[in-house]
């Protein structure tokens, strides 16, 4: 019996520490040349409060995105060139897919899809139209020439319309990491900086393009 109670009281602690098991340690990280800081247990990872440009940023965004595909789908009738149609395939199906990407961005937080319509007093429609262009989007003009062009005097306006289009993403891009308190959600930090490679790299292949284009 005397043995039976003294392993009982051995095992004490063991059991103790079981049930108490100690809280993992949670270290954030100084500033350049400052002591890191042991937090409390329970902090919670916050996230950076959303910006207006963030959102304005998205929005814009996909409208820009939707310009490109448009010139992409004018390929199909207007150009036997096959660099160029391998070109706009890739354009259509990565452009697309970053569209969506941005719907459902704005949707789990809550934003409409689409900037707010400017008010209509005391402006045409053609100032109108101009106001809600982004940077780099093809006028309506050039939008018409493009769409009336064919052969080699399609791909010349296509390639020279989508290396102004795509530097006009770039533009978004800088605007976007300028503005303070902007760009820090990191899913969208991670995709303008995925927009700006991708069509800096887009752009070299279609100056080769078009520096080859009689």
């Amino acid at each position: 019996m005397t043995a039976i109670i003294l392993a009982c009281f051995l095992a004490l602690p063991v059991f103790a520490q079981q049930a108490k098991p100690e809280a993992p340690l949670i270290v954030q990280p100084g500033a350049p040349g400052q002591p890191s800081k042991v937090l409390p247990a329970d902090t919670r990872a916050v996230l950076p409060p959303l910006s207006a440009k963030d959102v304005e940023f998205m929005q814009g965004m996909i409208m820009h995105h939707a310009q490109a595909v448009e010139m992409v789908d004018l390929l199909e009738t207007r150009t036997q060139n096959k660099a160029v149609r391998l070109l706009g395939t890739r354009i259509r199906h990565s452009q697309s897919d970053e569209m969506m990407f941005m719907k459902r961005w704005l949707a789990a937080r809550g934003k409409p899809l689409s900037m707010p319509m400017p008010s209509m007093e005391g402006m045409d429609m053609s100032e109108h139209h101009h106001q809600m262009l982004m940077p780099g989007m093809l006028t309506p003009k050039q939008m018409d020439a493009l769409k009336k062009a064919k052969g080699a005097d399609f791909d010349r306006l296509f390639l020279t319309g989508m290396i102004q289009h795509h530097g006009g993403a770039l533009t978004m891009v800088k605007d976007l990491f300028d503005s303070a308190g902007s760009g820090q959600d990191a899913e969208l930090f991670n995709f303008a900086t995925d927009v700006d490679s991708g069509q800096r790299a887009e752009i070299k292949r279609m100056e080769i393009l078009l520096n080859e284009t009689p």
